[in-house]
C-alpha cells in the first residue's frame, strides 16, 4: 500500500489544502447559516470521497489493499449526497450526520495507517484519523450545541486534519525523492 500512497502524495496535498481552506472559512465566517455550512460540507465530503476512491482504485490496480480507502470514499460521497438532497435538515440531524461521517472516516483512516508497513507518514495519518474520530465523538456527546460552536468545532477539526494530510503528503513526497535518487 505504501507504494500507492507514495505515488499519490499529491492527493494528500489536495485533501489537506481543501480541509485547511474549509477550516479557515468555518472559523472566520461563523455567521454563515447552517444551510451554507451543509452545502460547503457536502462539496468537501464529495471531493474527499472522490480522492479516497481514486486512491483505492490505484491500490487495487497495484494489487494492494484498497477496501478501507474505498469504504471511506463511499461514506464521504454518501454523506455529501444526503446533505445536498436534504438542505433544510435540522441542526441536530446535521450534527449526527457529521458525527457518523467523522467517526467512520476516522476509523477507516486509522485502519489504513496501521496497514502501512513503514513509517512514512503513518503517524500523521494516525493523527488525522484520531482527529476525525474524536471530533465525531464530541458531536455525539453534545448534539444540541449551537451553530456557532459547531462552526468552530468543524473549523478546528478541518485545520488539524488538513495540516496532518499536508505533512503526510510531504513525507510521502520525500520518499518519492529518496526512491528516485536510489
Amino acid at each position: 500500500m505504501i507504494s500507492v500512497l507514495i505515488q499519490n502524495w499529491w492527493a494528500f496535498v489536495i485533501r489537506g489544502v481543501l480541509a485547511v481552506v474549509f477550516g479557515l472559512i468555518a472559523l472566520f465566517e461563523p455567521g454563515v447559516t447552517m444551510l451554507s455550512l451543509v452545502l460547503v460540507f457536502a462539496a468537501y465530503a464529495v471531493a474527499d470521497g472522490v480522492f479516497a476512491i481514486v486512491s483505492a482504485v490505484r491500490a487495487a490496480k497495484a494489487h494492494e489493499r484498497w477496501g478501507w480507502l474505498a469504504l471511506e470514499g463511499v461514506v464521504d460521497i454518501a454523506a455529501g449526497a444526503v446533505a445536498v438532497a436534504m438542505p433544510g435538515i435540522t441542526v441536530v440531524f446535521f450534527v449526527w450526520l457529521l458525527a457518523v461521517w467523522a467517526i467512520v472516516t476516522g476509523i477507516c483512516m486509522l485502519a489504513v495507517a496501521f496497514k502501512i508497513d513503514t513509517d512514512h507518514g503513518r503517524w500523521w495519518l494516525v493523527l488525522g484519523g484520531l482527529a476525525s474520530t474524536v471530533y465525531g465523538l464530541m458531536l455525539v456527546a453534545a448534539p444540541m450545541i449551537g451553530a456557532l460552536v459547531l462552526t468552530w468545532w468543524i473549523g478546528a477539526y478541518a485545520l488539524v486534519f488538513g495540516v496532518a494530510m499536508l505533512i503526510a503528503a510531504f513525507r510521502l513526497r520525500a520518499k518519492v525523492q529518496t526512491l528516485k535518487a536510489a
